[in-house]
């Protein structure tokens, strides 16, 4: 609770106490996500923790002021999973906006439409998994580059 005109908070007995929080809004953003998530996000969190596929995947995790949908650290891989609302008014271009901050701090990130991850989840399974294994080439990318080719 934050004391009025100090601007100095309290703490329950048995917590650190007193002062403003050091967290960052996008880890109180995530948090709020991760007891909203969509049914698509919440299938695919499910199965991605019930499987045990040998990498450990995070669920709204905070990275700079976005918050992905899920994050594997491993393979610096961040999983999106875009609904209806991903392809309407300024939100394709503010997607796009934020794939290429995340690309130049050396993210790699996959979009899936929320109905493939519920009309083919184990399609969505297998593609993470094989990103995660392959973090070099994707198939869907097309054929990598020859030697002397540019990226």
């Amino acid at each position: 609770m934050i004391l009025p005109g100090t601007g100095r908070g309290t703490a329950p007995e048995g917590r650190g106490g007193g002062g403003a929080s050091l967290r960052k809004p996008a880890v109180y953003a995530a948090r709020k996500l991760r007891s909203e998530m969509s049914l698509p996000e919440l299938l695919l969190w499910r199965q991605l923790r019930a499987q045990r596929q040998g990498f450990k995947v995070r669920r709204q995790h905070p990275i700079g002021s976005y918050v992905a949908d899920f994050y594997v650290s491993r393979a610096k891989l961040l999983i999106e999973v875009d609904g209806e609302a991903h392809s309407r008014g300024g939100r394709p271009q503010s997607d796009e906006a934020r794939d290429r901050f995340l690309a130049l701090k050396g993210y790699d990130v996959v979009h899936f439409a929320a109905r493939d991850v519920l009309n083919n989840l184990e399609g969505v399974l297998a593609s993470i998994a094989e990103r995660v294994r392959n973090p070099l080439h994707h198939p869907t990318d097309g054929p990598p580059p020859r030697a002397g080719e540019d990226l």
